[in-house]
């Protein structure tokens, strides 16, 4: 293998600072919601849309990079969107109110949105094909790496600072990467024609995607169906998505080419794709919430349990690049196997109690960093292997936005699970708590004693006593909750595991990764 110039790690370099300020971005405020809450005035529904705006612009922008790459420009379109990102932070973090926020998170997912599938498409066209094995390796890095370390370095920022520096810690990293971009990237030699913007298209998109974002994340609070909101908005996903599907199959030049998934290993992909997405990001957005509002650790200790598993990726992806490029066994026996690790990472956190520490996550987190890591390289070698070098753009972007909505639809879904799984377990549980349950009986006539030791009148004591006892139960219900939770995500890594036989075709020649499609 030919040693990589100067010139070519800083573009390495530069892909990856970019990569690292979308993926971190999209996990960063998780664990700093409490504190703009507060500061802010807002409510918890108000505060979702922090959340929701900047994913939904994320995937939407996502769509739409392979045709401004080829109207802009490549370099052109990067470093416009690193300097729309890095602006915004700035405006995210001056913020006097909730709805101002939510407006420059939009505005920041748009800039962000471009980043990855752009800087894919640089190293592809950039690198020779026996140094991009580990070109990608370090590229993947960022994207697997960013959401998991997000709330770790939320967690410290709001336990130190405040909520608006983790917007502005984007502002250096930022204007480097605008600099180095000028300086070190170059246009590539075959051009793309750009052709007209589809207008239509990219309205049906806003409004598949805003609906069904809207419908998942408001349609337990709004109690689905039978408010006319929820059902204005279903139709208003469908009537999107369908049509949007429409247009960009009977159109000449679509903003987001799906005849490629005419191609049978690139359309499987793709699916796992949107799994990878909603297992990484529903992952890390759970455990931060489980650890605070459960077992009470700050911000910090929640971020950092994360960071053990993070690292642990970051050492597996030049690993099994580098296993790759030697084409030693087929990438399908490594994406099956990280399957059955975060399957793995799953279960066992679906043990989890209320006396649990940060001992008991240790190595669930590594498992599971040891699994995203064989998992991301082979999956993106195969799914994109056999498109040819001018479809890799289109067909970054479509990947990529399938593993966003994986990650924002995921989470959604996540969430309204844990609402309505909560109220299934507090009511079963609620049922044993009667007087004529002698364990529950007993409970209560201890609390009962203790706050009429506190100097209580008795009708005071007892329903403080019942108080504390459905308090308790709720707690129960919610670690029950959890625990299912953990085994829903690790089901849809375990049915994956079968389903890679789909991959099964023509041999995948090395270099193992995604270069093989410029053969």
């Amino acid at each position: 293998m030919k040693k990589l110039g100067f010139d070519k790690w800083v573009v390495v370099l530069t892909v990856t600072t970019a990569a690292l300020l979308q993926t971190i971005d999209s996990s960063i405020v998780n664990v700093t919601l409490n504190q703009m809450m507060g500061n802010l005035g807002a409510s918890l529904g108000d505060i979702s849309w922090v959340v929701t705006g900047y994913a939904a612009a994320s995937a939407v922008m996502i769509t739409m990079s392979g045709w401004l790459t080829a109207k802009l420009g490549r370099r052109n379109y990067f470093a416009a969107s690193i300097i729309l990102f890095t602006i915004a932070s700035i405006f995210c973090g001056t913020s006097t109110n909730v709805w101002e926020l939510v407006f420059f998170r939009v505005v920041q997912g748009i800039g962000g949105g471009g980043l990855l599938t752009t800087a894919q498409s640089i190293l592809i066209q950039t690198f020779p094909k026996e140094d991009l094995g580990i070109a990608n390796a370090i590229f993947g890095m960022g994207v697997i790496i960013g959401p998991s370390i997000g709330p770790t370095l939320g967690g410290y920022i709001t336990d130190n600072l405040s909520w608006n520096w983790v917007f502005y810690i984007n502002i250096p990293f930022g204007i480097l990467a605008t600099v180095m971009t000028y300086a070190y990237i170059k246009e590539p030699a075959e051009k793309i024609a750009a052709g007209s913007m589809d207008w239509l298209a990219l309205i049906l998109l806003i409004m598949g995607i805003g609906g069904l974002q809207i419908v998942l994340e408001k349609g337990h609070e709004e109690d689905w169906l039978s408010s006319g909101f929820i059902v204005g908005m279903s139709i208003a996903a469908g009537v999107g998505l369908i049509g949007f599907i429409w247009r960009q199959l009977t159109v000449s030049i679509p903003i987001l080419d799906l005849r490629l998934l005419k191609e049978r290993r690139f359309a499987v992909g793709t699916l796992f794709n949107f799994i990878l997405g909603f297992g990484l990001f529903a992952s890390v957005f759970i455990i931060p919430v489980f650890c605070q509002t459960i077992l009470g650790f700050t911000a910090s200790q929640t971020g950092l349990l994360l960071m053990p598993g993070s690292i642990m990726t970051g050492l597996m992806m030049p690993i099994v690049g580098g296993l790759l490029s030697k084409n030693y066994i087929s990438p399908i026996w490594y994406a099956a196997i990280g399957f059955l690790l975060f399957f793995g990472f799953c279960y066992d956190l679906s043990g989890i109690s209320l006396v649990a520490g940060p001992d008991n996550f240790f190595w669930p987190l590594i498992i599971r960093g040891i699994g995203m890591g064989m998992i991301f390289i082979p999956l993106t070698t195969i799914t994109l292997a056999s498109l040819k070098s001018i479809s890799i753009p289109q067909g970054s972007a479509l990947t990529g936005m399938i593993r966003q909505l994986g990650g924002t639809f995921g989470t959604a879904i996540m969430t309204t699970y844990i609402s309505t799984r909560t109220m299934f377990h507090a009511s079963r549980l609620g049922d044993n708590v009667s007087i004529y349950n002698p364990f529950s009986a007993d409970r209560i006539k201890q609390y009962t004693n203790l706050f009429l030791s506190k100097g209580d009148a008795l009708a005071t004591a007892t329903s403080k006593a019942y108080g504390l006892m459905q308090g308790s139960v709720m707690k129960q219900a919610l670690v029950m909750t959890y625990a299912d939770t953990f085994l829903v995500i690790g089901g849809f890594f375990l049915a994956c595991v079968p389903l890679l036989l789909l991959f099964i075709g023509k041999k995948i020649e090395k270099p193992a990764h995604i270069d093989m499609a410029m053969e």
